[in-house]
């Protein structure tokens, strides 16, 4: 969202040269979808949620909450043209769970607990992963009492949460673990998470973002998420997308527009990849 952004196709090269290897984009672009063409880049694409009615609207089971539906349609339309190797999923943010702590005690909420196991039992028949918006940024300056910027930023020392056998140094593994726990109440533990956001703005709410702070963070999460697994999930190494690639000058004042790693000019805000 900004009126100063660089060309899909120059996106595409900034990618290549970073050695950046997925892509998620977040509604259709032909624009973008031919500059990718050819690039071997992974590519993650979204439906904006403004379709999802139209897209699940044949089938008898679409009702007020139209995900499940609409990923089956397009998973069977990807079938119908033979390319089943593309997993279908959705993206969900941490609001859907009612608790989260400790891990352990995550669940769903109730207005949501019966849609997430139709979309989980999706997810298990068609191998896929589900989606989570992750972002230890907005806890801790939720609660900047009871959560340490340590925690939040892969820097604590020793356990800061043990939850019966399982320690937890820092944040990010707590929220995911949280999801994990909600997907066993509802009988879906085989089902594995992707991280679909998570990030650190580095200005727009001084002194918790910073430069050094949205750095630090983004760097810990890639050793993270490249080496292990969550203490729930110790061999599952995550796919993770990382948010966002450019400030975007577009959205509202503040942290909303410090997300990115590159300015629009292409510069990096700082040295991570």
């Amino acid at each position: 969202m900004g009126d100063n952004l660089p060309s899909p196709k120059d996106v595409v090269s900034l990618y290549q040269r970073s050695e950046i290897q997925m892509i998620r984009l977040y509604h259709p672009s032909t624009e973008a979808l031919q500059a990718l063409r050819g690039s071997n880049l992974l590519v993650s694409l979204g439906v904006s949620n403004g379709d999802l009615k139209q897209l699940s609207s044949s089938q008898d089971a679409a009702n007020s909450w139209y995900v499940a539906p609409a990923m089956n349609n397009i998973y069977n339309a990807l079938l119908s043209i033979g390319l089943d190797r593309v997993k279908v999923t959705t993206a969900v943010p941490s609001n859907v769970l009612g608790r989260s702590y400790p891990p352990s005690a995550g669940a769903f909420t109730p207005e949501v607990a019966g849609y997430m196991k139709e979309i989980a039992t999706f997810l298990f028949h068609t191998g896929a992963h589900l989606m989570i918006n992750v972002y230890p940024y907005f806890a801790y300056v939720s609660d900047p009492t009871h959560i340490s910027l340590d925690y939040a930023l892969f820097k604590s020392k020793g356990p800061v949460v043990v939850d019966g056998s399982l320690k937890y140094y820092n944040l990010f593994d707590a929220m995911v673990d949280a999801f994990n726990a909600a997907l066993e109440k509802i009988d879906a533990a085989d089902v594995l998470v992707a991280i679909s956001e998570s990030g650190w703005p580095s200005a727009g709410n001084e002194p918790c973002t910073s430069i050094a702070n949205a750095q630090t963070y983004n760097m810990n999460l890639i050793n993270h998420v490249t080496k292990g697994g969550t203490p729930r999930r110790p061999e599952h190494l995550m796919d993770t997308f990382m948010f966002a690639m450019f400030n975007e000058d577009l959205k509202p004042a503040g942290v909303e527009q410090s997300f990115g790693f590159f300015h629009p000019d292409m510069k990096p805000v700082y040295p991570l990849f």
